[in-house]
């Protein structure tokens, strides 16, 4: 006999509510044919109390099905202990009169998806082929998914490759995999094949295009995707319209960004507002920042913790100190708002960059909450800006108590030093490196010109164009002279000539990639580098008198924020 409960499941909402029911179906006889859709239900409710009960209904079972077990995994798979799932799951396999099906599988690679358990989702996927279940294309893109989402995206590739037939669910699953995992440039590809051969994007399709331009700064790519979610009116969706307001802040193009914003035909969220802050906050747009966050409650919304975060950046990134001090004064009054690690860590950050290193150093030793490396480094960063060698060792030593091995943290450590011409010091710092095998991230930069991407590392000479590059940079560099350039060789963390200085500064991957830019763009275009760590100090000169005496302008996007050359000056007013 079939019966129908779904309709009744549906108006459950409260654990008393799935026990009322239970009792119902009891008494008229009836939980014995529902019970499987009643567990799953009742552990994939968000409701409190409904999981822990459904697993109780479990363990009374004498002799679950495997429609029972597909139920708990569920639940335990999108719940708060994914890993729970997949040791539910390996207990299946020994106590299960017959073998899971393609459901049980796919439960458990969703459980392996969001705890990153690839190890598990390996021995899964040997599983799948064994039972017969590897042309199920569901099975086949949740398992894509997890190799994505791990990083393996080898073995995510493969399985996509060998899958007979697509849907526009495995193409999503590849393409955010790709632009999660550092490889954005092939999702950007992958985003333009899917519709070349016939497939048509939906909206977490652009989420992962939108995604991926951000990453790369390539903001003609990004309004062409753009320009297809208008079309599909995919701009309907707020997640999109926050995404693409996101892409153009990361490519520095605000004013875009602040059109999006004001014209979105969607309803706005304080998400949305979050995004449109922390945009205009990386660009130097401080005042703008605080504008917006005042609108919001003009607006009805009540600022979150992300809110005063992303306005706090602003007032950091534009050196916007007072109006950051109130902001935060305001936030700790707030009742619904609770500072935390992030909120203090932006404070210490407004401070130092300010010089007031006490004041900085003070808040560090009084917040409620134990303070993480973060905090440390970010007072160690402050102290190497203002050569302030007694503090930066009292931060280092903290930093040494702590377990901490950043490379960060010794380079700056190292550059006090060097500033200081205490070569010594620099010397035992670098042996402590190699003691703990701390090794320096590389630094490198990436231009895109004519939607091609162009990477180049600290003395690059693997482009083919680097001939005609090293000669353009000779250039720059006896130009800019005229205009008053005097290398910043306090920082170079060897003792060592001043020539033999400039000579190691000349060749970073920013100026490399500017030179190239200079080489192969129009006169009237803005030539856009991102960078992966934080421009130094003789860079920033570099490319504000490169952008007068070559009348262009130059967007660098480091680590933190966009610094905009323009006619000598940055929009970070030399407050970064």
């Amino acid at each position: 006999m079939a019966v129908t409960i779904q309709p009744l499941l549906q108006k459950c909402t409260t654990l008393s509510h799935y026990k009322q029911l239970q009792s119902h179906l009891i008494t008229t006889g009836l939980f014995h044919l529902t019970r499987s859709k009643f567990i799953e239900h009742c552990a994939t409710s968000s409701a409190t109390g409904t999981l822990p009960y459904a697993a109780h209904i479990f363990q009374t079972l004498t002799s679950p099905a495997t429609n029972d077990w597909n139920a708990i995994i569920r639940g335990l798979a999108q719940s708060v202990q994914p890993a729970r799932a997949i040791a539910f799951y390996c207990k299946s396999l020994s106590v299960l009169p017959c073998k899971p099906d393609a459901l049980t599988c796919s439960f458990t690679l969703k459980a392996c998806s969001r705890a990153l358990a690839v190890n598990e989702a390996f021995q899964i996927h040997s599983q799948v082929v064994r039972f017969g279940f590897i042309a199920d294309i569901l099975l086949q893109t949740t398992l894509l998914d997890v190799y994505a989402k791990s990083g393996y995206l080898d073995y995510a590739y493969k399985v996509f490759d060998e899958m007979p037939e697509r849907d526009v669910t495995c193409w999503n699953a590849m393409i955010a995999g790709l632009a999660q995992g550092d490889c954005p440039d092939e999702a950007l590809q992958l985003f333009k094949t899917m519709k070349d051969v016939g497939f048509k994007p939906n909206e977490i399709t652009v989420l992962g295009a939108l995604s991926a331009c951000a990453q790369l700064g390539m903001v003609q790519e990004g309004k062409n995707v753009y320009g297809y979610v208008k079309n599909e009116k995919l701009d309907m969706n707020e997640h999109v319209c926050n995404a693409v307001i996101d892409m153009f802040g990361k490519c520095g193009h605000v004013a875009e960004a602040y059109r999006v914003f004001n014209e979105m035909r969607c309803v706005k969220t304080v998400v949305t507002f979050n995004t449109m802050i922390m945009v205009l906050g990386v660009n130097s747009e401080g005042t703008e920042a605080l504008k917006v966050f005042d609108q919001m409650s003009k607006e009805g919304f009540r600022p979150d913790n992300v809110s005063y975060l992303s306005a706090l950046c602003a007032c950091n990134h534009s050196g916007m100190v007072d109006e950051g001090v109130r902001l935060f004064e305001t936030m700790s009054k707030d009742a619904s708002v609770v500072p935390n690690i992030k909120h203090y860590g932006t404070m210490v950050d407004l401070l130092g960059r300010s010089g007031r290193l006490h004041e900085a150093y003070d808040i560090i030793n009084s917040i409620p909450i134990t303070p993480d490396v973060v905090l440390w480094q970010t007072l160690l960063g402050a102290c190497k800006t203002y050569g302030n060698v007694e503090m930066g060792e009292k931060a280092s030593r903290k930093l040494v108590e702590m377990g901490s091995h950043s490379d960060g943290e010794f380079v700056l450590l190292s550059n006090i030093y060097a500033a200081h011409h205490r070569w010594k010091d620099v010397g035992e710092v670098r042996n402590a490196m190699k003691n703990k095998q701390v090794k320096k991230v590389p630094g490198f930069s990436y231009i895109d010109v004519n939607g091609v991407i162009h990477k180049f590392k600290n003395g690059d000479k693997s482009h083919s164009n680097m001939q005609e590059i090293y000669k353009k940079l000779e250039e720059i560099m006896c130009r800019i002279m005229e205009h008053g350039y005097v290398p910043e060789t306090d920082y170079v963390l060897h003792d060592i000539g001043a020539e033999e200085k400039e000579n190691a500064l000349s060749y970073h991957s920013e100026k490399l990639a500017v030179s190239f830019g200079l080489l192969k763009t129009s006169d009237a275009s803005i030539i856009r580098v991102n960078k992966n760590l934080r421009i130094c100090g003789d860079c920033h000169q570099v490319m504000k008198l490169v952008s007068m005496a070559y009348e262009r302008e130059i967007i660098v996007r480091d680590r933190t924020r966009f610094h905009r050359f323009k006619n000598g000056l940055c929009s970070c007013k030399d407050f970064w």
